[in-house]
């Protein structure tokens, strides 16, 4: 499915939900398009701890990928609201590093705060090539978070 039709998806989604808004523009960020929605109404489409911003993402695929076939690769897409996904992922990298630091001035291990499937993978990947970091995800459910571990001699 071409980025047009995604994007008009996505705008008839919006007009249909009453929630007003400056443009959606498609761009290419993290190996995927992100269609970054423009709008004064971002704390609607967020919602807390960004509960709306992932059900928003979830109907916008679900609607795509019933006009999509199964191997279309136009599906590899994210909805972003005034750029809130690019902040929340810079956010988790860099108390990433803080507590990274923590680990290393302390010689241990030093827990994170849970967090979804896809941020715990971006500080996983982020640490892959540390030498003195190590990271596990651990718990379950909604309490699933990493554990910063430290590895140095």
């Amino acid at each position: 499915m071409n980025n047009e039709k995604i994007k008009q998806t996505i705008e008839e989604l919006l007009r249909r939900m009453g929630v007003t808004f400056e443009s959606v523009t498609p761009s290419e960020a993290h190996d995927r398009t992100a269609f970054v929605i423009k709008t004064s109404e971002s704390n609607l489409l967020i919602g807390a701890r960004g509960a709306h911003i992932t059900a928003l993402n979830h109907l916008t695929r679900r609607i795509v990928g019933k006009g999509a076939a199964a191997q279309d690769e136009g599906l590899n897409f994210y909805v972003d609201v005034n750029d809130y996904h690019d902040k929340l992922l810079q956010e988790i990298k860099n108390r990433a590093q803080i507590l990274a630091g923590r680990a290393r001035s302390f010689k241990a291990s030093i827990e994170m705060d849970p967090m979804s499937s896809y941020e715990r993978m971006v500080v996983h990947a982020f640490f892959q090539d540390s030498p003195d970091i190590k990271t596990e995800s651990a718990g379950t459910g909604d309490k699933r978070h990493v554990v910063l571990k430290y590895v140095g001699e």
